[in-house]
């Protein structure tokens, strides 16, 4: 299965523009034989934390409308984005389509980082789906930064961990580097991290999406300052 990583700029608190630059990404990595496309944390507002708690606008449901076009672009996707609860605040959410844009699965960010934890309500459950008879395990961000989550999607058998993410230039240049490939080697699982780039937020992504295999060896990496894609092949488990 060829998957995607992306990574782009996101205009700050614009639910349709950004869902507009995720199809046109989604598209392109589609017609490049892509099955399933990973997005940045918070890939449908930016990382907008005053805004997103000023707004409850900016928060979605899996069915919003506005996500409409992305679910009807024709491969798979992990969009992370603000995700209404019912309650009072939002949850920090990857929601998962398939290609036919049905509802896969949800995943609610565990670990929050410092200014995530006064908005959005935590998780308390790990994210697996299948796809093509490929184990998936998701996780946001600060949540790589814990082995006994990202252990956990190996011991139940997943093959590929799917990372969104949010990494500025300075030090998350090196955290970035050491994290990825630090748990597709301590897990055996593939790694696959979508970023952002440019302004995002009080940060500026640092890009650098990417494919590790297991092991940790770089499969594929983008570079640090441009809107777009890179896409790997991963076999399914017994096949490579």
């Amino acid at each position: 299965m060829k998957i995607a990583a992306a990574q782009l700029s996101c205009v700050p608190g614009d639910v349709p523009a950004n869902v507009r630059r995720l199809v046109s990404l989604a598209a392109a990595a589609r017609d490049e034989g892509a099955e399933l496309v990973v997005f940045p944390e918070l890939a449908l507002t930016g990382y907008e934390i005053g805004a997103l708690a000023a707004d409850p606008a900016l928060w979605v449901t899996p069915d919003d409308p506005r996500l409409d076009p992305l679910r009807g672009v024709g491969t798979a996707v992990v969009v992370n984005c603000a995700l209404r609860t019912g309650g009072s605040r939002p949850a920090l959410a990857s929601l998962v389509y398939g290609a036919d844009g049905e509802p896969v699965t949800t995943y609610v960010k565990q670990h929050l980082y410092e200014q995530e934890r006064g908005l959005f309500e935590a998780g308390d459950r790990d994210g697996r789906f299948e796809l093509g008879g490929i184990g998936f395990a998701l996780a946001t961000c600060f949540d790589n930064h814990f082995e006994d989550l990202t252990g956990r999607g190996a011991a139940d058998g997943c093959r590929v961990h799917l990372a969104s993410s949010l990494y500025g230039t300075g030090g998350g240049v090196q955290e970035r580097a050491a994290v990825y490939p630090g748990i597709a080697r301590s897990t055996g699982m593939y790694v696959v991290l979508a970023n952002h780039v440019g302004p995002a937020g009080p940060w500026t992504g640092c890009g650098g999406s990417g494919v590790w295999a297991p092991g940790g060896a770089l499969v594929t990496e983008a570079d640090a300052s441009t809107t777009t894609f890179v896409a790997a092949e991963v076999p399914a488990a017994g096949q490579g």
